[in-house]
């Protein structure tokens, strides 16, 4: 049995240290106004921008493992078409105006063309 048993292996030493993950990890949390940033929200190529400015060169999959192994998820935003965050919204909105004319429909024809009806 003992021949079946694994050695112990050295593995890789770890790319970077434990500051520079926490580092990556505590940038992640914290408002980029508060660091007098121009922006509101965190995307990783922002975020992999400011820490290579801050001495930390790690590619964007790299700090997406860090946060998912941290349990930290990316927020999916609202587009302008999506749903609305106040369910109140059409309400509050009132009525829509009728801002575009009417048009009156045109009978189709019944003559066959070389396209075909």
């Amino acid at each position: 049995m003992d021949a079946l048993k694994d050695r112990y292996r050295s593995s890789r030493p770890p790319t970077y240290s434990a500051e520079q993950t926490a580092t990556v990890i505590a940038t992640a949390l914290t408002k980029p106004q508060t660091l007098e940033l121009p922006f509101t929200s965190w995307t990783l190529d922002r975020l992999a921008a400011y820490l290579h400015e801050k001495g930390i060169a790690m590619q964007r999959s790299r700090i997406d493992e860090i946060l998912l192994h941290e349990g930290l998820r990316w927020r999916k935003h609202e587009t302008w078409f999506g749903e609305r965050v106040d369910p109140a919204f059409a309400e509050k909105r009132g009525r829509s105006r009728h801002s575009t004319r009417h048009h009156l429909r045109t009978v189709g024809s019944s003559a066959s063309t070389r396209w075909g009806r």
